[in-house]
């Protein structure tokens, strides 16, 4: 009988494994694309793409927020019931996902992504728009890379207990 260590296990492990594919294909994709464009482009292209998620799509909403959700029901729901490497395993992939993931989103990607937004491409000169990229790009993009090895590294660990209980 399945009970809902089980099941939010299973579930955290998917929705974890979407985030660090979302994470993943901003850092070898989107961003290597957007890179290319002059500043103006750049700013306006991140916007767009940006507005759809702070819009609260509804997939991603259930996506991310569901993430972080059922891997601490499954981390609650484990305790006293995992033991030794199994229980380490899951503070572990607990610690990661909410310490190198949503919580870098929180302070870091979502004051950039909303300071961004707020630029007027249209009635900003080529100055100022290459000075708001210099200072958006290169630490969105480092902070990136870090979730994105975090949320690959605690999908790994979901995936190694799931294979394990």
């Amino acid at each position: 009988m399945l009970v809902i260590s089980d099941v939010s296990l299973v579930f955290s492990t998917l929705m974890c494994s979407l985030v660090a594919g979302l994470l993943f294909s901003y850092a070898i994709v989107v961003m290597p694309g957007l890179k290319g464009l002059d500043d103006k482009s750049f700013i306006k292209a991140f916007q767009v793409t940006d507005r759809i998620i702070q819009d609260n799509h509804p997939l991603f909403l259930l996506v991310w927020l569901g993430s972080a959700v059922s891997i601490i029901i499954f981390a609650v729901s484990s305790f006293g019931k995992l033991d030794g490497i199994d229980f380490f395993l899951m503070l572990l992939a607990l610690a990661t996902y909410i310490l190198g993931v949503q919580m870098p989103t929180i302070i870091i990607h979502l004051p950039l992504n909303n300071k961004l937004q707020k630029v007027d491409v249209d009635n900003s000169s080529e100055e100022e728009l290459k000075a708001v990229r210099i200072e958006f790009e290169p630490r969105w993009n480092k902070s990136n890379e870090i979730r994105t090895f975090m949320a690959c590294s605690a999908s790994l660990i979901l995936i190694v207990l799931s294979l394990k209980l």
